[in-house]
């Protein structure tokens, strides 16, 4: 009897193939979601944490729906169309309309840029390492990765990053929190709506939905050339990946307010938070927020310059993707090297208002993301574009309610910045 290959061996067992499948799929939507717990993310959860305890905890349950349902609409669009979501924009709604929403994109993705190798100096000071070390290093790390890799290489490493979100649950487990209380306030609040609890609530919607996300995931399924039929995969994964993070930012949220929120320490930066774990939780706990902290800046540092290169070249026309040369797309590869130059240099000026360079980036997601959700839900209903493959009136039904609290949410953010003092 002859004897049967592995691969012939998977074949006749399907759910084994359906496996395998998932595995050379799965990427984009794990990949998108977790790079969102950047530097600024995990700011936030770690502010929402050390000042109001668990009483936001109940927040991430829409908040996770919410996620689920705008970046599944991407994964579908570039599944039915093969086309990233700028390109899509650019030709249904004209060069002009693309080039402003590019130019709000460029200016609010490089002022994010500045602040993840913000939080790489941060990180790496805690292990006491000069900024002017760990910047430079790593800017050159991030660019040589994308330079010089092939796609199947640089989305390996972007989900072998992923795995390093578990130094936040370890942290947050060793903050020893009173989990009936925790249970407790996920189901039944006790919230106090004051205005810093709505101005927190809106921030952690406009940190955890963000516009540079729908670009990117769509851009990378694209370049992955996935194909319509193998679509529910591309679904699972964006599904994982919008679980995965939401449940990171839980963990990061508990670990602060059942310390820092209890001893009513106060904090302005993740750094501050790794920094006061240590008296209760152990300086393992503030190691191991600090790696997170370094490990979630690193990989976005890489990906928030990679998203805006493919947008703006998908908005242009230009040529794009990390598997061409630098002959072949020099406005991709030219794009990306400037954001990472920037970014990193602008970190290592003494001085330099970051704070308010990353005021401006917020203020700039508020007011970008709602026109972005706006355009998508115009895209997918559009049978011309989807075919098969638009919103069932159910679905469109959530979505658009899903987009309506996350614009009004949004503009309340934006209101706030510009209008009051918290």
């Amino acid at each position: 009897m002859e004897k049967l290959s592995w691969l012939d061996r998977v074949k006749q067992h399907p759910r084994m193939v359906q496996i395998f499948l998932f595995l050379s799929i799965m990427g984009p939507g794990i990949i998108t979601a977790n790079v969102d717990n950047d530097a600024g993310g995990i700011t936030t959860y770690s502010l929402a944490g050390a000042q109001f305890g668990y009483t936001l905890f109940w927040s991430l349950i829409p908040i996770t729906l919410s996620l689920i349902v705008v970046q599944e609409m991407c994964a579908r669009m570039a599944v039915a169309t093969g086309k990233g979501l700028a390109d899509l924009i650019r030709e249904n709604f004209g060069v002009k309309v693309t080039f402003y929403l590019m130019l709000i994109l460029l200016m609010v993705n490089l002022t994010n840029v500045m602040a993840e190798f913000a939080g790489i100096a941060a990180s790496m000071e805690i292990f006491g390492v000069s900024k002017y070390i760990s910047v430079p290093v790593t800017a050159f790390l991030v660019w040589a990765l994308i330079m010089r890799g092939t796609y199947k290489v640089v989305e390996r490493i972007f989900l072998f990053a992923c795995v390093f979100y578990v130094s936040y649950l370890i942290s947050g487990i060793m903050a020893k929190p009173d989990w009936h209380e925790v249970a407790r306030q996920t189901v039944w609040p006790n919230a106090k709506w004051t205005l810093p609890y709505i101005v927190m609530l809106v921030g952690i919607v406009g940190t955890t939905i963000a516009p540079w996300m729908q670009f990117y995931q769509q851009s990378s399924v694209v370049e992955k050339g996935i194909a319509p039929e193998d679509y529910k995969m591309v679904r699972l994964d964006v599904i994982i990946g919008c679980i995965i993070a939401p449940v990171v930012a839980f963990f990061i949220t508990m670990a602060c307010a059942a310390t820092i929120h209890q001893a009513g320490i106060p904090i302005a930066s993740a750094k501050d938070a790794a920094l006061a774990l240590e008296p209760f939780a152990g300086i393992h706990a503030t190691w191991l927020f600090a790696i997170g902290l370094f490990v979630a800046s690193m990989f976005a540092a890489a990906i928030l310059p990679l998203s805006t290169s493919y947008s703006i070249c998908e908005g242009m026309g230009w040529d794009a993707g990390i598997d061409r040369r630098f002959e072949e797309a020099p406005q991709f590869f030219g794009l990306y090297t400037a954001m990472i130059v920037i970014g990193a240099v602008v970190v290592l000026i003494p001085n330099f208002p970051l704070l308010g360079v990353m005021y401006f980036s917020q203020v700039g997601n508020g007011i970008l993301l709602p026109i972005i959700l706006v355009f998508m839900l115009r895209l997918i209903n559009d049978k011309r574009i989807m075919g098969e493959f638009t919103n069932s009136r159910t679905f469109n039904i959530i979505a658009w309610l899903t987009v309506g609290a996350v614009i009004l949410l949004t503009l309340m953010m934006v209101f706030f910045m510009l209008f009051m003092k918290v």
